[in-house]
């Protein structure tokens, strides 16, 4: 096996490639759009991977995140919100284009690996990553490699229901996967600028300062937006017990979740004491194509 490694990092609007070198450090990175169409999508991921294997390596791996997952019964991609991936052996096709073998796995898992080999949570054991953006996902590492489950939906964090609900929660609001109450609909980037500024409004920018100086919307959106992210991290050391819970997405950015959440966390967590650590990702949106490179480790 080479010792260069190309990530990829699809997402609905865009390609990302980056190239590993044996110290895990990027030797190029590029981006291109996402044409919108299973076909081209296949010969821009060929053009770009030979690309980047004329200036590394020929032999280099090639792995790469994608918003959904590759279901192991049928071989063919599910869950993807760029609908017209689904129900295509999409791994397979890619193989056949590229001539190589190639490894698939969710994106919210290639964020997590990225940030549990040589991120803000190298050396813990048991990693939670967390992607708090335009929607919610989640990716458990344990030793080194992604915990998948037997239908590879392992880490589907925003498709839990937020827990120790409160009265003044209901009714809870309705969720794209057809369920009501998921820590998607509580917990994404959207959310929380609702709750701010109200319907229809997505962006965040600016609450930190709007609540430092005395906004009482912005103050009471953020009290809300931490006890609910708060319980729903107490969730997760309840069920896995994770060394660190690593933090993405836009969301991720804000301080005032590392100062007060870790409080919360110790509230709902059933242990005398919480030493769960609650990190900043160290790799930015560099995570997505580290963590596909990484998918084959050592």
């Amino acid at each position: 096996m080479s010792d260069y490694r190309l990530g990829i990092d699809l997402g609905g609007t865009k390609i990302e490639i980056a190239a590993l070198d044996p110290d895990g450090k990027i030797l190029l990175r590029r981006r291109e759009a996402n044409p919108g169409s299973y076909e081209q999508l296949l010969a821009k991921i060929r053009q770009m991977v030979e690309a980047a294997k004329a200036e590394t390596s020929p032999a280099a791996t090639v792995g790469i995140g994608i918003p959904g997952a590759i279901d192991a019964r049928t071989r063919c991609v599910k869950n993807a919100n760029a609908t017209w991936l689904n129900g295509r052996p999409f791994g397979d096709d890619l193989e056949l284009a590229l001539g190589c073998p190639v490894r698939v796995e969710n994106d919210a898992n290639c964020f997590a690996l990225s940030e549990a080999i040589d991120g803000a949570a190298a050396g813990r054991k048991v990693v939670f990553g967390v992607i708090l953006g335009s929607g919610v996902g989640g990716g458990i590492i344990v030793n080194g490699h992604p915990l998948t489950g037997l239908h590879h939906i392992a880490g589907e964090w925003g498709h839990i229901p937020l827990p120790w609900v409160k009265e003044d929660e209901f009714p809870m609001p309705r969720c794209f996967c057809g369920n009501s109450g998921c820590l998607e609909r509580f917990l994404c980037g959207s959310a929380l600028a609702e709750s701010w500024k109200g319907k229809g409004e997505r962006s965040t920018q600016g609450i930190e300062e709007a609540a430092a100086a005395g906004d009482e919307a912005a103050i009471r959106a953020l009290d809300l937006y931490v006890d609910r992210l708060g319980r729903a991290c107490a969730l997760v050391i309840n069920l896995i017990d994770p060394d660190a819970i690593v933090l993405g997405g836009g969301v991720s950015n804000l301080q005032t979740i590392y100062d007060r959440v870790p409080d919360v966390m110790k509230q709902y967590a059933i242990t005398p004491t919480c030493d769960t650590q609650l990190l900043k990702n160290q790799h930015g949106d560099s995570s997505g194509v580290r963590g596909a490179a990484w998918l084959w480790g050592e």
